[in-house]
């Protein structure tokens, strides 16, 4: 060509070099080529308009899958799409091997891509070659999609940011793996690092708080949502001159920056840098992208769960008190677990509230230490439970503080929840987000060791005593808090005695682990049987048995096994210099409105009787205590106390039996026809019992009876 002459027209330039040109639009689905493309498709070498069938039937089928992610990738980046395909003839016999180099745009409008691209023939690559690392070969592509997999898992399973900064760093992409990395995150105007690979320490210092403003690949990646991709050193001096000496002293060939994007937002940068050139070809980019995707949405996961977990741990601070000053005589521990998803706080709580002086009408002062301990649970495990316990609680605490005794302090506090979840109409029954809460009162002496309980649907308070026998005390309660404004709450008086420790709990440390009601309480009774340690140590050993790795050998029968919040309340009663004694005692009343109350009375004795020698004497036990509370309730107007002691060493030991009433009448032996229907109460004791007795008091009577402990083959003969 002589100097001056005209440029050739292109068409004709590319028909000299056997390259082809083909506009491909996917609103419409054709693809015009002309005759050039047409020829190394397979086709008669003439211009023509094609339907994607068409052209996709002349492609290797894994080929024509790999085109759809470089060109999305391509177009995010504003760059060149270029892939190499194989050519199919009828038989599906490879043909020949065909680059493909385009300029992909994208119309949001029509929500279709356009590309211009060229088509020209290249000799097969040879395998393990670089160029044989292609999808032509396969081997690459399964190794990739292998890689991308695993770190997928490793990144998705990362709970942490710095552990997803650790699964970052130990990447091992195939092929081209980066020896090192850094990963910056946006905050305000500024970039800072939050973490790097592959320097030391300190190297850092530079590039933090860093202006989006500065000529830096990051910096220009956050501010554009593009990628940087810098193949040589020569190309990072010439694009970032400014900060290039930075850049420099780390001696590395090639880097590549990414915007790690979030629901449409660039919350930062990846750097990913590389001791080795790297041509960043389509199928590098592409893998680079995916992984700076799942970073970007794994530090995203692990940013949401640390600012959860923060905001859980400061609710939980400020809703669960300490247990205040040391009681004299007595020690308190507490503990509260949540569940373990969402925000880690829930409806359970407790608290130890200082009760106010009382003046006796003689005008001395008493009840100087009192306190009060309150457990509950309010319906529910989320950000409206948590709310409606803390200002349960201060209501709680109000009430206590103005000297109400137990069962007002639950009235008002039913009638306050029931204000806060009605919805106004008065039936409390229609609101959107009722909500009911459990609840037990327990006010204490810690001089005479007087607990007086009143409880709202609550389960019951347990008992260990001195010698490690445990039992279930039952007491009177009513209704949940906010179910009933005008609910009643009856108030059980016990006495803690010394070197005992009562327990109490909500539901889920009874029903944690598919347990229902029966078997959770025989789970939490053998460790509170076992333990030797002190109230701390046995809150822990509490919860240990429900959390704890034993207790996924501990399973319930329930399919369910949803977990809920626990919450532990121990108080404990010191024995002081005294040795502990070895009388084992239970108080209850029966009265004549309340007969419900005998199978009550039942159950305490059993538990008392819990580690008897012979299931027959506790049997013959508890079918005379029937009898003589039935001959209370049944033959005087009087209420029946009843007093059961267990006394003496293991295999020695004594029971005694006491009921007594205010009635006068004292009973006689009578011999009851075959069909008669009673008579026999006295005759069934003077049968089973080793020695009974009827004692007058000064108003009403005492009866009793009493088992000596002895083996089941003693009993039997």
């Amino acid at each position: 060509m002589r100097t001056g002459e005209p440029l050739p027209a292109v068409r004709d330039v590319l028909a000299a070099l056997a390259t082809g040109m083909w506009r491909w639009d996917t609103a419409t689905g054709t693809v015009t080529v002309d005759a050039e493309t047409a020829r190394l498709l397979g086709l008669p070498p003439e211009p023509a308009v094609l339907t994607e069938a068409q052209v996709r039937a002349r492609l290797h089928p894994a080929d024509w899958n790999e085109i759809t992610g470089v060109v999305q990738l391509a177009a995010a980046e504003h760059t060149l799409a270029e892939v190499r395909v194989r050519i199919m003839d009828e038989q599906n016999r490879i043909i020949r091997v065909v680059r493909s180099r385009s300029k992909p745009t994208y119309d949001p409008r029509r929500k279709a891509y356009e590309l211009i691209g060229t088509l020209q023939e290249v000799a097969e690559p040879i395998p393990g070659s670089p160029a044989g690392r292609s999808k032509v070969t396969g081997d690459w592509r399964r190794s990739r999609e292998a890689f991308l997999l695993d770190a997928g898992r490793a990144l998705a399973e990362a709970r942490s940011t710095a552990e997803v900064l650790r699964v970052t760093a130990n990447l091992s992409m195939p092929g081209f793996s980066p020896d090192g990395m850094a990963v910056f995150r946006v905050e305000g105007d500024r970039l800072t690092v939050i973490g790097h690979h592959g320097q030391q320490p300190g190297d850092e210092t530079p590039f933090m708080n860093m202006s989006l403003d500065t000529n830096y690949p990051a910096a220009e990646v956050v501010r554009t949502g593009r990628a940087v991709y810098l193949s040589s050193p020569e190309e990072y001096r010439s694009r970032y001159p400014l900060t290039w000496p930075l850049a420099q002293r780390f001696n590395r060939r090639s880097w590549a920056f990414l915007p790690l994007i979030v629901s449409g937002r660039t919350m930062g940068a990846w750097m990913a840098a590389f001791g080795h050139p790297v041509a960043f070809t389509p199928d590098e980019r592409s893998v680079l992208t995916t992984v700076a995707r799942m970073l970007a949405q794994a530090l995203a996961r692990a940013g949401t769960a640390e600012t959860q977990r923060e905001l859980s741990e400061n609710l939980q601070r400020s809703m669960m008190p300490s247990l205040g000053p040391e009681v004299p005589g007595m020690e308190v521990a507490a503990r509260y677990i949540p569940t373990g998803g969402g925000l880690q706080v829930g409806g359970d709580w407790y608290d130890m509230i200082p009760l106010p002086k009382s003046t006796s009408r003689s005008g001395t002062r008493s009840g100087t230490d009192r306190f009060a301990l309150v457990i509950g649970d309010v319906q529910g495990h989320d950000v409206r439970a948590a709310g409606l316990m803390g200002q349960l609680r201060v209501a709680l605490r109000a009430y206590a503080a103005e000297g109400h005794p137990p069962d007002a302090v639950l009235s008002r506090a039913s009638r306050f929840l029931y204000g806060m979840t009605d919805d106004g109409d008065g039936d409390g029954g229609d609101c959107a987000d009722s909500r009911f809460a459990t609840c037990l009162y327990a006010e204490v002496d810690p001089h005479s060791g007087v607990v007086e309980i009143a409880r709202a649907g609550h389960p019951d308070p347990v008992i260990r005593m001195a010698d490690g026998t445990v039992l279930l005390r039952l007491t009177a309660g009513g209704l949940p808090l906010g179910v009933d404004p005008d609910a009643d709450y009856p108030t059980t008086r016990f006495a803690l005695e010394p070197g005992e420790t009562m327990m109490f709990c909500t539901d889920g440390l009874i029903e944690t682990g598919g347990h229902d009601l029966d078997t959770g309480w025989q789970r939490i009774r053998t460790v509170l049987e076992e333990h030797k340690g002190t109230t701390e140590e046995l809150a822990d050993a509490l919860v240990q048995a429900v959390h704890g790795p034993s207790s996924h050998y501990t399973t319930g029968p329930l399919i369910d096994r949803r977990e809920d919040d626990i919450a532990v309340l121990l108080l404990s009663r010191r024995s002081g210099d005294r040795a502990l004694p070895t009388v084992r005692r239970t108080l209850l009343t029966v009265a004549q409105a309340e007969p419900e109350r005998v199978s009550v009375a039942r159950r305490q004795l059993r538990e008392v009787l819990h580690d008897w020698a012979s299931e027959d004497q506790v049997d013959s036990a508890v079918l005379l205590l029937s009898e003589m509370l039935t001959n209370v309730l049944v033959h005087t107007d009087a209420d029946a106390l009843l007093l059961a002691e267990v006394e003496g060493e293991k295999g020695e030991r004594r029971l005694r039996v006491e009921v007594t009433d205010s009635g006068d009448d004292l009973p006689h032996k009578r011999r009851p026809g075959e069909l008669a229907s009673s008579g026999r109460g006295l005759v069934l004791i003077e049968m089973l019992a080793d020695a009974w007795g009827v004692v007058p008091q000064g108003q009403g009577k005492s009866t009793w009876f009493e088992l000596h402990e002895r083996p089941r083959e003693h009993v039997n003969a």
